[in-house]
């Protein structure tokens, strides 16, 4: 069995235990491998603010990389709930990266988890005259900060 053919079975046999009957599609990304699911109940399954869909995507990774560990990470998202969630996040960080160079003064994002974080750092890496940092420690929830070059 392939790592892609297992992630699949290890978020299908989860959801199923929790007793959701779910179908769900692989999605290749720039990112790499998505599982999209698809379902009728799909927010119970998002949860609020997506938490669930973190916390499933968490599992995944974790049990896939104890059978396969050099296995690429998977992405776990529903009705394309992630996605949405992404874009609209990159456009905050992009009008908060203008607003530092408008004004010279730092501002911080929300706490963000390390995902998340990885995209904001990302989106704003080309941006002229800021830079990002995130605080040091071992907090799940971190917020980043965006300054003056």
């Amino acid at each position: 069995m392939q790592w892609d053919d297992a992630s699949e079975k290890i978020l299908v046999t989860m959801l199923g235990h929790l007793g959701f009957s779910v179908e769900v599609e692989r999605v290749q990304s720039d990112d790499g491998l998505c599982l999209q699911i698809k379902v009728d109940e799909s927010k119970a399954i998002i949860g609020r603010n997506g938490d669930r869909l973190e916390d499933l995507q968490y599992l995944v990774n974790r049990i896939l990389n104890k059978h396969f560990p050099d296995a690429p990470r998977v992405k776990v998202d529903c009705d394309n709930y992630r996605h949405e969630q992404e874009g609209k996040l990159v456009e905050k960080a992009k009008a908060l990266a203008e607003k530092v160079v408008e004004s010279g003064k730092s501002v911080r994002t929300r706490p963000l988890n390390a995902y998340y974080r990885r995209i904001v750092h990302n989106s704003l890496a080309e941006v002229d005259g800021i830079s990002t940092a995130s605080p040091s420690g071992n907090a799940r929830y971190k917020r980043i900060e965006i300054k003056p070059a």
